[in-house]
């Protein structure tokens, strides 16, 4: 059984999905299927991603109820206008083949144009129309999400955010939980680096668990909602197991402990797509 995360506008969210981040779009539709049949019930993608499509065809031919499901696409630095977002939006919606998504997400804050506070009025627009029911935001750093804040509407709902035991990013963490965000940690493995760390290797054996169930397990139980990705069935079906992993309080300290500030990706600071 998948645990759910509250978010602060009452829905529930899957706190393990599955994340397409770099698969074409045919293998999408083939891991997605995967991932559906094993379990899985939430699923994110994006725009810039261009493997909306396939996901919309695996979701399709699922015969799995859209009630159950909870889909995540993202808007992505081109849209990022109070007119851009609807659009941006419809043409994902198409590609997906749903009339709505469960979670809309600003992809980065592209903080060099200055657009994302007008994007979220946008946001807020969608919601409030019902082509997407949460709102929230990616990739954005505490500065970020006060300016979104002080606007007096909408509170993003999640900051999905690069986060691993090499990259624990306090201070995002820190500024989500003080406005009632939820952390959504992407390359939640850092890339599979984390798998080889002597430390994490040595919980694994402890436990008679993998790497990957260790580290999606520190995840999970401080609360973070986590979308490894993997093509391979049965790499999908050890990670959904990681549920059922409890680590040791002195697990969760050693893992703790790996951080060294070592990003997979752009810096937010100084990305604008």
């Amino acid at each position: 059984m998948i645990p759910t995360i509250a978010l602060n506008d009452d829905h529930l969210m899957p706190q393990l999905g599955f994340g397409v981040f770099q698969v074409p779009d045919d293998d999408a539709h083939r891991a997605v299927a995967t991932a559906l049949d094993a379990g899985y019930r939430s699923i994110d993608t994006a725009a810039v991603y261009g493997n909306e499509a396939g996901v919309g065809r695996a979701i399709a031919e699922s015969g799995l109820d859209r009630g159950d499901l909870f889909i995540t696409t993202k808007l992505w630095v081109d849209g990022l206008s109070r007119d851009g977002v609807r659009p941006g939006l419809e043409a994902s919606l198409e590609r997906l083949g749903l009339g709505s998504v469960d979670l809309y997400l600003i992809h980065w804050p592209a903080p060099a144009t200055d657009s994302y506070l007008a994007a979220w009025e946008g946001m807020e627009e969608v919601r409030d129309l019902g082509l997407a029911r949460s709102i929230g935001v990616s990739n954005f750093l505490p500065e970020h999400l006060q300016r979104i804040v002080d606007l007096g509407g909408a509170v993003p709902v999640v900051n999905q955010v690069e986060l691993h035991p090499a990259l624990q990013n306090r201070e995002t963490i820190a500024a989500n939980t003080s406005h009632g965000i939820a952390t959504e940690a992407w390359s939640p493995l850092g890339q599979g680096a984390a798998l080889t760390d002597p430390v994490v290797a040595e919980i694994a054996e402890a436990h008679g668990v993998t790497p990957a169930q260790v580290v999606l397990a520190w995840h999970l139980q401080q609360g973070r909602i986590v979308i490894p990705k993997s093509v391979t069935p049965a790499r999908m079906t050890e990670n959904l197991e990681a549920t059922r992993v409890v680590l040791r309080e002195r697990d969760l300290e050693a893992l703790d402990g790996l951080d060294r500030g070592a990003r997979t990706g752009p810096d937010p600071e100084n990305f604008n797509g």
